[in-house]
């Protein structure tokens, strides 16, 4: 059962190299899960980024997040490699675009702690920063932007867009009144 929800991370036979399948999947509940976690992983980074800007500024709370980021990651990096051997490696060479995620995740941090704490506050934060992820989502899968597949964006998409922005100014609005 559990190899049937995780195909895409592991291998189809015993090797020496672990193989991380980035082709679309179909949704799964696993798949649902970890896009849920990751939702509130976000939350939390943010919350917690906030409160370290309040002790310094965004961009320190930044440096400081990314800082332990790469140390974390450095730490996972180092456990997979123990248990799975060598990581697989792709033939080709990615973008030199591609390799530039953690500006954004810089900006996100930033932008972040300067909203939190604002009036705003974190939750209508995060709404207006989940509204922003679903539109640009929507136009990188309408153009192809970032190596992202071509996709036709369906009226339910649309209305799902139209929905989150409305939620978030009703978050909004509802802290302003209260």
């Amino acid at each position: 059962m559990t190899k049937q929800l995780i195909p895409q991370l592991m291998p189809q036979e015993p090797t020496s190299q672990a193989h991380i399948d980035l082709k679309p999947q179909a949704s799964t509940p696993l798949n649902l899960m970890l896009g849920l976690l990751g939702g509130v992983a976000l939350a939390v980074m943010i919350a917690l980024n906030s409160e370290l800007a309040k002790y310094g500024s965004p961009l320190q709370a930044s440096w400081v997040a990314h800082g332990v980021g790469t140390l974390v990651s450095l730490l996972l990096l180092g456990a997979v490699r123990l248990r799975q051997g060598a990581l697989a490696r792709c033939n080709e060479a990615a973008p030199w675009w591609a390799y530039l995620g953690g500006l954004p995740g810089a900006f996100t941090v930033v932008l972040g702690a300067m909203t939190v704490n604002s009036t705003l506050g974190l939750s209508a934060s995060i709404a207006f920063i989940m509204a922003g992820q679903i539109l640009f989502g929507l136009l990188c899968d309408r153009l192809g932007l970032l190596g992202m597949v071509k996709r036709r964006l369906t009226w339910g998409q649309g209305a799902a867009l139209t929905v989150m922005a409305l939620g978030a100014l009703i978050v909004l609005l509802a802290q302003e009144g209260a």
